[in-house]
């Protein structure tokens, strides 16, 4: 295809057009890499160390330069001194470059702008168990806001894996195992961080979580329909109703094929199908291992024309292929000149978009930049306390200011246990020993000491959180048996590449509790004393034995890395200042062998007659409880149910307990007999609905199609007539209340005009 005829040009402006046709093949090429100006001996991306380029800022931004990696991400900095050095060096490529382009400047921000004094935010799997996109987008839009401060024009966030294996060290970036939680929360981000003037980036573009054995880049054997049905809608609706302006390829090969170099994936389903027209970025280094991993390239040239012909434009984080490897090709005629121009009028026409182009950078940076607002920290204490989990309680909780509290466990009193992966501090600040946070985040320990100011509170670590040192058990037993209540604080540690306990590449066998915390956290229970287990972590672990055995704590809360405020938010529930109301995002697994599982199982993918193992997990997906009780009553749908337009249905919820709380109202549906085995629960909608004693609600959805579809013998996503089971509930596992409604018309074929998102309203109707 000529560029004449590329849709790229009927969608660039005239400007952007007239601008490419004054440029070289060097200042084209130039466009599409980004430079790391930092990058030195710090690991903080895959083969970082092996792929470190020996390139001179200078000489590589003399033609112009697409993206400026990670400014403020690399190394602990001063805001305001980096944002007035940022100014200067736009000014200068606009003024000693032939074109006078500025850079576009791309930071992580998974958990909050990942740079230094930035305010640290739950980890995507707190939000999903939050189940609360509005404040999901108001947590992204305060972050977008950062970093538009800062000079920063792209987020590479949010990430929407759907998880598969726990075992898979990236479960903490992901924000659950249901594609149509993971789509309505990831959109909400997408909106939040674009208002704020930031393009979000969706990744990792697609079958990244599907890893064989949760192995960090292992192959992927996911079939197209496990595909269309599972992974991809959740970067469908981030793209159609989100507007997502940048996509990021995944490391994965699927069934053979690397992601990086599918023209299938990234411009036939992407852009043809799905109407994408913004700009997609390499993962990092990801064109180079078509190469070095995948081996499907000879050389860096091969593997430049590969990802460029597939439909990657820009190569992060360095111009490792697409600056002279590439250029040769081109220049020899083996690459056309007009896959290089696509590619170089979408990053313009961003630019554009970014208001980068008429830019003078002429106003000062300003002296000093809060990046942990008091807003940031309520969004953080709200996010926090919204997505802890009780998984169980006897009853002891909230808890009465005790006289003594025997405070135990590795993460009881470390900062780190309360953040993520792609946290500032555990990703970048744990190369820099001695450089602080820059912001306050309360432990444990001090959390709970300013809750309970007149509570003698004995802190014992008992053991690390990894290795099988016990010679601190024996002082964490007699600390528990002097206590009135012993507060045990297990878990992980996040980091990367073999840094830690979970995050990126720190991958697991075993999904028991690392090194003896197990061990500790029996020894303590076997005191008598009452215990609550709080399990900071970033990924769900197999803790059946706390939960079900009959020596076991009297309450368990699960907080997936909280973030800031999550000490603070941790002991509000402990204290009953806040009830809990998080829901499992994911199910908590039996064990490490009953893995992969998730909940959208079909019949023989759970516990039957016919195999000795069962896969049903410890706790279902949606499983929460709270300090109240809720009632569902009255489901009822709608009988004009049809397989174009969905269903409507409505169920009243009531809080019969004494306390007021808030119901995850869940609203599952199953088709019992269909073409193809279908999912035993499948979630079609949700609401948070926050309830007085005695008080009651009607919350009613009006359900699309496209909730119901799934890929047919043709790949088609299609939506069958028939009866289908409905209920709600509070986890997939228990239907509190049900119905059934029968889908009438043919057999309708999913289009880009179908709804996919469930609408909820909420009607408050006070006390019975």
């Amino acid at each position: 295809m000529s560029i004449e005829q590329d849709a790229a040009v009927t969608a660039a402006s005239a400007r952007v057009v007239d601008l490419l046709a004054q440029m070289t093949l060097d200042e084209k090429l130039a466009q599409l890499v980004g430079f790391w100006v930092d990058q030195g001996d710090e690991v903080v991306a895959p083969m970082a160390g092996e792929m470190a380029s020996s390139t001179r800022y200078a000489d590589a931004a003399a033609h112009g330069i697409g993206h400026l990696t990670r400014v403020y991400g690399t190394r602990p900095v001063v805001p305001a001194e980096r944002a007035a050095w940022l100014r200067s060096e736009q000014r200068r490529l606009r003024a000693e470059t032939r074109l006078g382009i500025p850079a576009l400047v791309h930071e992580e921000c998974l958990t909050g702008l990942a740079a230094w004094q930035a305010a640290t935010f739950p980890t995507p799997l707190a939000w999903g168990a939050a189940f609360d996109p509005e404040l999901v987008a108001e947590v992204a839009e305060a972050i977008g806001a950062s970093m538009r401060a800062l000079g920063v024009h792209q987020g590479l966030a949010p990430v929407l894996d759907v998880v598969r294996d726990p075992r898979w060290g990236r479960v903490d970036e992901c924000i659950g195992e249901d594609p149509y939680l993971v789509g309505t929360i990831g959109t909400a981000y997408v909106r939040g961080l674009q208002d704020a003037g930031v393009h979000a980036t969706l990744k990792h573009f697609v079958g990244y979580s599907a890893s064989q054995a949760g192995r960090n880049h292992a192959p992927v054997h996911a079939g197209r329909r496990e595909l269309q049905d599972v992974f991809l809608p959740a970067f469908e609706m981030a793209v159609r109703d989100g507007g997502a302006r940048s996509v990021m390829n995944s490391y994965a090969e699927i069934d053979g094929a690397p992601v990086a170099a599918s023209a299938e994936l990234l411009t036939g389903l992407l852009r043809d199908d799905w109407g994408f027209d913004g700009v997609v970025v390499s993962d990092y280094f990801s064109v180079a291992f078509l190469e070095t991993m995948h081996r499907v390239a000879a050389d860096r040239g091969e593997a430049a024309a590969l990802a460029l012909a597939a439909g990657i434009d820009v190569e992060l984080p360095t111009g490792d292929a697409y600056l002279e490897p590439l250029a040769e090709r081109v220049r020899d005629g083996r690459v056309p000149v007009a896959d290089v121009d696509r590619a170089v009028l979408r990053v313009l026409a961003q630019k554009e978009e970014l208001g980068l182009l008429d830019e003078t950078f002429d106003e000062p940076a300003p002296a000093s930049i809060d990046l942990d607002t008091p807003h940031h920290r309520a969004l953080a204490r709200r996010l926090a306390e919204e997505s802890i989990v009780l998984l169980s309680n006897d009853g002891v909780l909230p808890l009465a200011p005790p006289e003594r509290i025997a405070l135990i466990g590795p993460n009881a009193d470390a900062a780190a246990a309360l953040m993520g992966c792609y946290s500032f501090v555990n990703h970048v600040l744990a190369h820099h020993p001695g450089v602080p946070a820059g912001f306050e985040i309360p432990t444990l320990r001090e959390a709970l000491g300013a809750r309970f100011p007149d509570t003698a509170i004995d802190r014992v670590e008992g053991c690390a959180v990894e290795g099988d040192d016990r010679s601190g058990f024996a002082d964490a037993v007699a600390t528990a048996r002097a206590a009135s209540v012993a507060i045990i604080a297990v878990g992980d540690r996040a980091g990367l590449f073999g840094r830690g306990t979970v995050g990126e590449g720190n991958d697991t066998e075993t999904l028991d509790l690392p090194g003896v915390q197990r061990e500790l956290v029996e020894a303590i229970v076997a005191t008598g004393t009452p215990v609550v287990l709080v399990v900071l972590s970033g990924r769900p672990y197999a803790i059946g034995w706390a939960l079900d055995g009959e020596t076991v704590p009297a309450a368990v809360l699960q907080a997936f890395f909280p973030g800031e405020e999550g000490a603070t938010a941790v002991a509000a529930i402990l204290s009953g200042d806040s009830s809990p109301s998080g829901r499992l995002p994911v199910s908590l697994p039996r064990s490490a062998g009953a893995q992969p599982f998730g909940y959208l199982h079909p019949p023989l993918g759970g516990p039957n007659a016919i195999t000795s193992a069962d896969s049903t997990p410890v706790r279902p997906f949606g499983f929460g409880l709270s300090y109240t009780r809720f009632a569902h009553r009255d489901l009822r749908v709608d009988d004009d149910a049809t397989t174009s337009a969905g269903f409507r249905a409505r169920v009243r919820v009531e809080n019969v307990g004494a306390r007021a709380g808030v119901e995850v109202v869940q609203l599952y549906a199953h088709d019992p007999v269909a073409s193809l085995t279908r999912p035993v629960a499948q979630l079609v909608g949700y609401a948070r609905v926050a309830l007085e004693p005695g008080e009651a609600a009607v919350v009613s959805f009006s359900v699309p199609a496209a909730r119901l579809a799934f890929s047919d013998l043709t790949y088609r996503r299609v939506v069958e007539p028939g009866r289908i089971e409905v209920w709600t509930g509070p986890s997939c596992a228990v239907r509190a209340a049900e119905s059934a409604v029968a889908l009438t018309g043919d057999v309708h074929a999913i289009t880009a005009r179908d709804e996919r998102l469930t609408t909820v309203a909420v009607g408050h109707v006070g006390s019975s």
